[in-house]
């Protein structure tokens, strides 16, 4: 299994702060974003790693984290040239996942859900996480019937859930060729929420729910929100154990 964490974006949601650093760096609580993220797929049994940003700040990553031998993974880096959207940031991580499966992870969402027995029983499809919020046309919803997912809508007035699709996802080798399948969407970017229609409408969608805390640190009020009160509650990795 490879991760591929994705921390690209202008960070325009979190401006100023964005102004002199990718927002993946931003300190939160007493570690960089960008740390929370790798502890998840650390915590998952997942030591190949490739981190996908975009042109502005790629030396800030490498500076910080280096080769990963501090970490006791191997990091990869790869360049987004353009905002072409989520899917597309993927797709650049074929060669390096060359036919395995891959957990992708959001570089702005915050986990304290350790998924080491989802990764460890991946099966040829692909799987999303679910979160039970309260303020769900802020996110993009799954639509769940008899156990099963059976749509996922985007920051619609009228939800048909409560269970906000996370960034963090499953997928098998065949991810590239269903991003290949793609056409842009109204942005003129390649959607993940079309990559997820795909396999849901192939029957090849599982999904779990996450019990513990989640925050997408993407706008201003999610990253205090992260910053001062969510991560308290994070059972934090000790790299040097």
């Amino acid at each position: 299994m490879k991760g591929i964490i994705l921390a690209g974006g202008t960070g325009s949601r979190l401006y100023p702060l964005t102004k002199m650093t990718n927002k993946h760096l931003l300190p939160v609580y007493d570690k960089p974003m960008i740390y929370y993220l790798i502890e998840t797929l650390i915590n998952a049994g997942i030591k190949n790693i490739m981190i996908v940003s975009g042109r502005g700040h790629a030396g800030h990553f490498l500076e910080l984290l280096g080769s990963g031998v501090d970490f006791g993974v191997h990091f990869t880096y790869e360049i987004q040239e353009e905002a072409g959207g989520i899917a597309q940031a993927l797709s650049l991580a074929e060669d390096f996942v060359d036919g395995d499966s891959v957990t992708v992870i959001l570089g702005d969402n915050i986990f304290q859900d350790c998924i080491k027995e989802e990764v460890r029983n991946s099966k040829d499809c692909a799987k999303i996480f679910l979160k039970e919020v309260t303020n769900a046309h802020s996110f993009g919803i799954a639509e769940l019937k008899n156990e099963t997912v059976i749509g996922i809508e985007e920051k619609t007035k009228v939800p048909r859930s409560n269970f906000a699709v996370t960034g963090l996802y499953i997928y098998d080798s065949d991810v590239f060729d269903v991003i290949k399948s793609l056409k842009p969407s109204g942005r003129g970017e390649l959607e993940i929420t079309d990559v997820n229609n795909y396999y849901i409408n192939k029957g090849m969608m599982e999904y779990g729910v996450l019990e513990g805390f989640w925050s997408d640190a993407g706008t201003l009020d999610r990253f205090i929100k992260s910053k001062y009160t969510g991560t308290t509650a994070h059972t934090y990795y000790r790299f040097t154990e």
